[in-house]
């Protein structure tokens, strides 16, 4: 009776932590052999996980009972900012599956549905888009994938296309202890994820990390035998931001932590830290395991060279200069020709006036120059 009091709890304060009327128009009247038995219901609030869905930017909420003439289900969505803000809420189900007695699929992936078995309870979990979709049925078999498709199809035509965040892709597979992974984007979230995986020492680090400059945080739980540790990743917009957050987080971590070997590691615009390591060794291992690399691109528009053949340079050479020369000629015999014709036209007014004239003689004879004889 624990075990389902836990999970019905915290599948209420999840999906009622808003204290908004969804619209009907968010569920389709009919999916599948789906058909709506009852109107969209109201959510009752709660405070201790309304931070979080008011963080991710909850919008909407709908919940409505569905019939398919011998079995009912509801199907409860919450439509979060955009998918990245979904996706955090969706890694939080997480924590219902650790304490589930039949565990499910892991909520870290989407398009892997976590499933909750619980006696007479089969709760279904899945991320489209920018909603988180739940149904509610007696037993899984009864909601079959057919209308799982169907459902999501009506779903997908109203949500968010962008894509997930790159983060989730970044921690290392191995020893990854299964359905720990939490995404967060805010301290409230970030809160709720370290309480989740037994570290709520993390929350200690919330104000140094900088969610208002736009930084993302993603952890996991990790461990290999005797070694144990919580690996912790935050991105930044740029490495700059990244440089100075570093030292922030330098700050806000204990020497004791040091010590053990929680040392921050910065690889361009992503830091890496390990909780509470086994071992400084083991933290080390994890945070080079991390599946970051940089990469520099080049967006400038560029251009192939296309030179053309010798032959065709020198014979545009020889082209060209001909050319030239030929336009000298004519207008030098253009000029010339024009000037004559003034000449003669109007002798003495225009051009070569004598009283205009000024000739530097050297004084070897008597005979004064006439300019006429220049011509």
């Amino acid at each position: 009776m624990r075990v389902i009091s836990v999970v019905f709890v915290f599948l209420l304060a999840l999906f009622g932590a808003a204290n908004v009327c969804g619209q009907a128009g968010d569920l389709p009247e009919r999916f599948g052999h789906w058909t709506a038995y009852g109107p969209t219901e109201k959510f009752n609030a709660d405070n201790h996980y309304a931070s979080v869905l008011t963080e991710a930017g909850l919008t909407r909420s709908a919940s409505r009972i569905y019939s398919d003439g011998s079995h009912k289900s509801r199907v409860s969505v919450l439509q979060l900012r955009d998918p990245s803000s979904a996706y955090s809420v969706f890694t939080l189900f997480g924590r219902i599956k650790n304490s589930s007695p039949v565990p499910g699929k892991d909520p870290s992936v989407v398009g892997q549905r976590l499933t909750l078995d619980v006696y007479t309870l089969v709760a279904v979990v899945d991320q489209v888009g920018n909603f988180i979709v739940q149904v509610e049925i007696g037993k899984e078999k009864d909601f079959t994938e057919s209308d799982w498709n169907t459902l999501k199809d009506a779903l997908r035509k109203q949500a968010d296309k962008a894509p997930l965040p790159p983060i989730r892709e970044y921690l290392p597979q191995r020893d990854l202890d299964a359905a720990t992974q939490r995404y967060a984007l805010g301290p409230a979230a970030l809160r709720v994820a370290a309480e989740s995986v037994g570290k709520p020492e993390i929350a200690g680090l919330t104000s140094a990390v900088g969610f208002a400059q736009g930084a993302e945080a993603m952890l996991a739980r990790y461990h290999h035998g005797r070694e144990a540790g919580v690996l912790l990743l935050i991105d930044y917009p740029t490495p700059q931001l990244a440089e100075l957050h570093m030292r922030h987080l330098e700050t806000a971590v204990s020497d004791e932590a040091k010590t053990a070997g929680s040392v921050i590691e910065r690889k361009g615009s992503l830091l890496s830290v390990v909780i509470a390591p086994s071992s400084p060794a083991y933290a080390e291992s994890l945070r080079g395991a991390v599946n970051y690399e940089t990469q520099v691109t080049w967006n400038e528009p560029g251009a192939t060279a296309t030179d053309p053949p010798w032959a065709v340079v020198l014979y545009r050479i020889f082209v060209g200069t001909g050319v030239f020369m030929i336009m000298a000629v004519a207008f030098g015999v253009a000029f010339g020709g024009f000037r004559i014709f003034i000449k003669r036209m109007l002798p003495g007014k225009v051009f070569d006036r004598p009283e205009q004239m000024e000739v530097l003689q050297l004084g070897l004879s008597g005979n004064k120059i006439d300019t006429r004889d220049l011509y």
